[in-house]
């Protein structure tokens, strides 16, 4: 079965940096978008940011641009988020996610068909 595994979370000071590691088994990796959200002690879970199956482009939410990174080893069957400047309010849940579609909206949950598990982040001041 289709598998996405997470792992490089932690604990970080503001400032510091981590860089969050999704594994993916069971599909044909190199087909499917990737993204990445997260969800704060009681909010819902949102965008974070996401990579065209081929890794050519990328889209990130306003509140990580300039400080996220993500990318993508295809032979690897893995995708990344490298996150710098961390503050107090990333602390979340991260979950990367897989779509296959071929009409893709990045931002949309729905959009995306498998989940990983998540990993916590969190960021102290």
């Amino acid at each position: 079965q289709v598998q996405l595994v997470e792992s490089g979370g932690g604990s970080v000071q503001a400032g510091g940096s981590l860089r969050l590691t999704c594994v993916g088994s069971g599909l044909t990796f190199s087909s499917y978008h990737m993204g990445w959200f997260r969800q704060a002690p009681g909010k819902e879970r949102e965008f974070v940011c996401a990579i065209w199956w081929s890794g050519a482009n990328t889209y990130y939410a306003d509140s990580v641009t300039g400080r996220f990174t993500i990318s993508r080893d295809n032979a690897k069957n893995t995708v990344y988020l490298q996150m710098n400047s961390l503050k107090p309010e990333d602390t979340a849940v991260y979950y990367c996610a897989a779509s296959a579609r071929s009409s893709w909206s990045p931002t949309i949950q729905p959009a995306y068909t498998y989940w990983g598990q998540g990993t916590q982040v969190t960021v102290s001041s």
